[in-house]
């Protein structure tokens, strides 16, 4: 079953308020990771391990670099989870 944007939003929330301390209330789809979210690289990467258990897609390294705002992330893992 694919997940609404609300559930994956909602999910990516959780996961970047433990691990780089933004309140989930901040994670809004127009957000960008290093300029809105103050998120460095290293967090990203747990994120992304983090987003791949959660959601249950992977995300490779070389995709990481291209997903650049809140958005872009939601897209990705709705375009996995319909595959």
């Amino acid at each position: 079953m694919a997940l609404s944007d609300q559930e994956i939003l909602k999910g990516l929330g959780k996961i970047i308020e433990e691990i780089a301390g933004v309140p989930a209330s901040d994670v809004t789809p127009d957000k960008s990771f290093v300029d809105d979210l103050d998120i460095d690289s290293l967090s990203m990467v747990e994120i992304a391990v983090a987003a791949q258990d959660e959601f249950g897609v992977e995300i490779p390294d070389d995709e990481l670099k291209n997903l650049k705002t809140v958005k872009d992330v939601v897209v990705y893992v709705q375009g996995k989870d319909a595959a």
